[in-house]
This record gives C-alpha cells, sequence and structure tokens, in this order.
C-alpha cells in the first residue's frame, strides 16, 4: 500500500492550502504583524509628540525594565488580577451557576422573562450600560442612594473597584448563565432522581453528581471570561482609573500611558507583557482541562 498525500476529503494538498491561505491572510493582518509590531515598539522610546515620535530611538529591554520597576504597573497589575478574581471567576462564575440552577423548576415563561433581562446586560454597549451604572451610583440623585438611603455617597469615588466588580459581574454573567444552562441540560436527570431517593441534599446533589458532569464547562467558562476580563477596557468608562490610580487596571493603565500620556513604545511594552500573562492564563486553564480528562 503506498502513502499519497491527498487528505480525507480529496482536496490534495495544493487545493486545501487554497482554502485556508485567506483565513490565514487575515490572521496574519490582524494578529500576527499588530504583534509583532508591538514587540518592535516596546523596545523603541517612540512616543506621539517630540523627537522620539520623529526619530525614536533603540532601548532593547529597557521599557520592561522600567515597567518591572514601576509602582504605579505593580499597582495596575493588582488591581487587574483582583478586579478577574472579583467579577469574573467568583462574580460571573457563581451568579451564572446560580441563576442557571434556579431557572431550570420555574415555568417556562418566566424563565425566559429572566433570561431575557441578563442578556439585554449582555448585548447592550459598554457605552451604554456604563451611562447607566454612572447614573445609578451617583452621588446627587442616584438610584442607588435613593433605595440605601445613604444621599451623598459617591461610590465611584468611595468604592470604586468594587463598584467596577459589582458592574462587570452584572454586565457578564449572562454568558456563564448560558454555557451552564446547556451544560445542566447534559445532566442525566435519572441521576439526580437516585441521589433524591437517597437522601441526598442539594449541596451533596451539586458536589457528587452535578459537578463531575460539568466541570469541564466550568473550566472552559473561567477560562474564556477571566480573557475578556483581564483584557477590558470598560471600567474605563465608569472611573477612568482613577481617583488616584485607585481602579486602574491593565488595560486602562496602559491608555493612559500609551495615548493619553504619549509613551507608545512604554506602553507597547507592557502590551507585551499582557499578551504573556494571558498566555500564562490560558496555558494554566488548559493543563486542567487536560487533567480532568
Amino acid at each position: 500500500m503506498t502513502v499519497t498525500s491527498v487528505d480525507a476529503a480529496g482536496l490534495g494538498r495544493r487545493r486545501a492550502m487554497a482554502l485556508v491561505a485567506p483565513a490565514l491572510l487575515l490572521v496574519a493582518a490582524f494578529l500576527v504583524v499588530p504583534a509583532v509590531w508591538t514587540v518592535y515598539l516596546g523596545m523603541t522610546d517612540y512616543r506621539l509628540t517630540g523627537i522620539q515620535a520623529a526619530n525614536p530611538q533603540f532601548v532593547g529591554l529597557e521599557n520592561y525594565r522600567a515597567a518591572l520597576v514601576d509602582p504605579d504597573f505593580r499597582n495596575s497589575l493588582w488591581l487587574t488580577l483582583l478586579f478577574v478574581l472579583g467579577s469574573a471567576i467568583i462574580g460571573q462564575t457563581v451568579a451564572g451557576f446560580a441563576l442557571a440552577w434556579t431557572l431550570r423548576g420555574v415555568p417556562r415563561l418566566v424563565r425566559g422573562g429572566v433570561e431575557a433581562l441578563v442578556l439585554l446586560a449582555w448585548i447592550l454597549p459598554s457605552s451604554i450600560v456604563a451611562f447607566l451604572w454612572v447614573a445609578y451610583l451617583s452621588g446627587d440623585g442616584g438610584t442607588l442612594n435613593a433605595v440605601l438611603h445613604t444621599p451623598g455617597t459617591e461610590w465611584l469615588l468611595e468604592h470604586p473597584m468594587g463598584s467596577i466588580i459589582v458592574f462587570n459581574t452584572w454586565r457578564g454573567t449572562a454568558f456563564s448563565m448560558l454555557l451552564f444552562s446547556a451544560a445542566l441540560g447534559a445532566v442525566p436527570p435519572s441521576q439526580l432522581e437516585s441521589a433524591r431517593l437517597a437522601g441526598a441534599g442539594t449541596f451533596a446533589q451539586l458536589r457528587d453528581v452535578v459537578l463531575p458532569h460539568i466541570r469541564g464547562h466550568v473550566l472552559t467558562n473561567t477560562l474564556l471570561i477571566s480573557l475578556w476580563t483581564f483584557n477590558d477596557f470598560s471600567p474605563y468608562l465608569l472611573t477612568a482609573g482613577g481617583p488616584n490610580h485607585a481602579s486602574e487596571t491593565l488595560p486602562v493603565f496602559i491608555y493612559n500611558k500609551a495615548l493619553y500620556g504619549g509613551q507608545l513604545g512604554y506602553g507597547s511594552a507592557i502590551s507585551f507583557i499582557m499578551l504573556l500573562i494571558n498566555l500564562v492564563i490560558a496555558l494554566f486553564y488548559v493543563r486542567l482541562l487536560r487533567e480532568r480528562r
């Protein structure tokens, strides 16, 4: 038997390459080239204005060294990790699963109404959602102050991180809810019924029946929302990173340094550091997924 180079679909190598070439060109144009350009800029002192804008100099790893000793960068990294932990890993995952689990046994009309409201928060543009939350948290006639009878409390100034964590949890829970709803639908009802007949309570059912079936979905959900939240720029729309860098996550920090401050070389170096952190997070979750299998 001779081994041929024809693929399973019978297209042949040249035709197969011709089919994937447009996709590869798009990946190169919008991912590879910008990434390489970012690495290059991160090794220069390029600025938006001044002499460095017209004649940038190669500085090697100086921008990376400066970032690692910059207390503002370390503060932004810590706030970003806190933002991801609070609003994605804990907030969206727990809220999404709680909604999916609770809505299993409610009438279809009620379930559809709740899902529509949660999805609405997800599909609305970030600028509109941010405007609504600024009005909701405003110290001058804000809805939250009216409900809690705390007039004059400036939530975005006094509790900036808590505000953006709650905001992002509310805005992004829909994805986790949809994913967990689909995952729970695949759990055999007979196993849940057997657990109930054996006297297992809700917590025991979740631990012994549900979670073993949906563990892969939990990890996939956590991976995706962690990466999305890590790179989320929407906190800028609420607090612009303030007050005094108290809510300046890494995407906001890069914007303030690279575009607002004009330090494109320094901002590009931090962007590449963010890319490496994203890769570490992704590899960590992928390894967990493989171990669970």
